[in-house]
């Protein structure tokens, strides 16, 4: 019989393997090829902006959930330089448009051209420059299926408020980079940003109005369907 901390220890090599292998499959099997070169490049120009886009798995995984909700209206909180738009944009319905905030109207500009590059429209994605706690009080209650967060950390709380308001009822919010690369459980000292998304964590998961999963791809994928008709 295993010791408890060798078994700990175990478990937590198979968990972390578990997560290589997820994130692996979303960059081996899921990738279509169409839209594989605009990939490459936008994520050339985020690796020379210094910025970290979204990892394969987590593309695969953001592309499914739109998918699944037959996603007509996307919102997305961190443009970057159009990673995470393309994957969405590629599960969302064929007339759906994502609008897509940043800071960055250089940043925006790069993701103009990659989503050109990946063969769609430009009526298919709305560029709104500007913070993002300034910018979402303007967009529709209720008129979003699904919201992707990958913006300041400081603010995903707020964002999780707003992301309530915008959505319908069975749609989805996600925010992208929860495990902080594996700060959240880490019980040393910890700043403020890994702080914040701790409280994130247990406000989602206490929520009677959100029901939600944590999935295991890429720096981590905190997920959770608005409950209600």
């Amino acid at each position: 019989m295993r010791g408890p901390r060798r078994q700990e220890r175990a478990i937590t090599g198979n968990r972390q393997t578990s997560w290589a292998f997820a994130d692996a499959y979303g960059a081996e099997h899921v990738e279509h090829v169409e839209h594989s070169a605009a990939l490459r490049w936008a994520r050339d120009r985020a690796r020379e902006a210094g910025l970290r886009p979204v990892s394969d798995g987590t593309g695969a995984a953001l592309r499914l959930l739109a998918a699944a909700v037959d996603a007509k209206a996307v919102a997305e909180i961190g443009t970057g330089t159009g990673v995470s738009g393309i994957h969405l944009l590629h599960g969302m319905r064929p007339d759906g448009v994502l609008t897509t905030v940043d800071t960055e109207p250089e940043c925006q500009q790069i993701a103009r051209q990659a989503f050109r590059a990946a063969g769609f429209a430009a009526n298919r994605a709305r560029f709104i420059p500007g913070r993002a706690l300034d910018v979402l009080p303007r967009l529709a209650d209720g008129g979003y299926d699904l919201v992707f967060c990958d913006g300041d950390r400081m603010e995903c709380l707020e964002y999780l408020g707003e992301s309530l308001r915008l959505l319908r009822p069975g749609g989805l919010v996600c925010f992208e980079g929860v495990f902080a690369d594996g700060r959240t459980v880490d019980t040393s000292a910890q700043p403020a940003e890994v702080l914040r998304l701790r409280e994130l964590l247990r406000t989602v998961r206490d929520s009677t109005a959100l029901l939600p999963s944590l999935l295991p791809v890429g720096d981590g994928l905190l997920c959770a369907v608005k409950r209600g008709r």
